[in-house]
């Protein structure tokens, strides 16, 4: 394999290593803490950590893995090197449709309507409106991670293919 090549497929590799990583902390401790705590708290601090999380440390991971993968999958290509092509073409595929694009239709529009609650004083009122939330988001922030886990699977099958003669 190429300095080119490898340094793609790393890439590849480091790119869905962070977005998976990264819901895969929601999974298992954030949201967990936050359906422990008092529900005021948990929409306020939900509130908090979905306004914080559009910065620049997140956009590459989160927005670039699937260009990074469509770019290592084309570079396999055009050097006739079609088996890792294909795993990286589909670690794209799965990130976009089931990471990145599910994110956009269902995660960020229930954030967004999260963000304008006001944060009720009454705790039952708070513990409706987590609830709803949470049960739902954590759900399609499970079937997001697995997607992501499977694109990082599928890269580093690419890379393995990617390094054979």
């Amino acid at each position: 394999m190429s300095r080119t090549e490898t340094t793609f497929a790393v890439m590849s590799i480091l790119f869905c290593g962070a977005i998976f990583g990264f819901f895969y902390a929601w999974v298992c401790s954030t949201m967990w803490g936050l359906d422990a705590t008092d529900p005021r708290v948990a929409i306020a601090a939900m509130q908090a950590m979905n306004g914080s999380v559009r910065n620049a440390v997140f956009f590459p991971a989160f927005f670039l893995t699937p260009v990074v993968l469509a770019v290592t999958a084309a570079m396999f290509f055009l050097r006739g090197r079609k088996a890792p092509a294909g795993w990286f073409v589909a670690a794209a595929l799965v990130y976009l449709v089931c990471g990145l694009l599910l994110t956009m239709s269902v995660n960020v529009p229930m954030n967004e309507a999260l963000a304008v609650v006001a944060v009720p004083g009454d705790i039952e009122a708070a513990r409706t409106i987590w609830q709803d939330y949470s049960e739902r988001w954590q759900f399609w922030n499970q079937v997001r991670t697995a997607a992501s886990g499977l694109s990082l699977a599928l890269a580093a099958i690419g890379l393995v293919q990617g390094g054979r003669a």
